[in-house]
């Protein structure tokens, strides 16, 4: 009897790593639909890239230096993670924007998922939107400037920073998505809290840029891993009260 009623218990309950695999299908799904949603449409990408595009283009022209000052470090890291915060910013507030003005959002919400997987896509989603401006930017921005922005350090910082801003942005542009005044919500909300990402990130990448030590890098990477963790972990714990709200 003692054996029948503990297979019957375990049978009833869902296994652990049978949740696992649900959590992961339905944060899968919300990427793919996110994903499949911009091959047709082709709005959210195009706006983030023209957006980075002027900027550089702007950038170019109104730093009039020689060639020698362009290519400085503290100029190169300040010039990219401008043109990376203010691309990323727009596309987290149109990624939010589209899903409230088709009503996915509400569908999304009544579908019987943990909302943490929900936030996970999203996040995820928006990851590599952000990622896909920068691969473009990168290069167009070595050919303009003269200098080679393809070290593995370099791309390691802007990983580690890109993904900071979006798990803290996502949070955010779930929030700021329901008032009227979204566009200008989101930044007050967002620029206070990714400070310490910005900071960070534009001190690895000058390090890495002038080629420093390591030992004068390694405490900014600490901050940018840590950074990410933490609030991921509380955008995580505290996603499904915010769009309760």
């Amino acid at each position: 009897m003692s054996i029948q009623r503990e297979s019957s218990i375990t049978q009833g309950k869902p296994r652990t790593a049978d949740k696992a695999v649900g959590f992961l299908r339905a944060m899968g799904a919300v990427v793919w639909k996110d994903l499949s949603a911009e091959l047709r449409s082709r709005e959210l990408l195009s706006a983030m890239l023209v957006f980075a595009l002027l900027v550089i283009l702007i950038f170019n022209f109104a730093l009039d230096l020689d060639p020698a000052t362009r290519r400085e470090p503290t100029i190169t890291a300040g010039i990219l993670w401008v043109i990376f915060i203010f691309a990323g910013t727009l596309g987290l507030n149109r990624s939010m924007a589209i899903e409230k003005d088709r009503g996915c959002i509400d569908g999304l919400l009544l579908a019987p998922v943990d909302r943490s997987a929900i936030y996970f896509g999203k996040s995820l989603g928006n990851l590599v939107f952000m990622l896909m401006v920068e691969i473009i930017v990168l290069p167009i921005y070595s050919i303009l400037y003269n200098v080679n922005l393809f070290t593995l350090g370099l791309l390691l910082v802007i990983l580690l920073g890109s993904i900071g801003y979006v798990a803290v942005g996502t949070l955010l542009a779930a929030m700021a998505v329901q008032a009227r005044t979204r566009d200008i919500l989101l930044p007050i909300l967002l620029f206070p809290v990714v400070l310490p990402v910005i900071l960070s990130a534009v001190k690895a990448s000058t390090g890495f840029l002038d080629g420093s030590e390591m030992e004068l890098i390694r405490p900014w990477l600490n901050l940018l891993i840590v950074y990410d963790i933490i609030f991921s972990a509380v955008a995580f714990m505290v996603f499904d009260y915010v769009v309760e709200e």
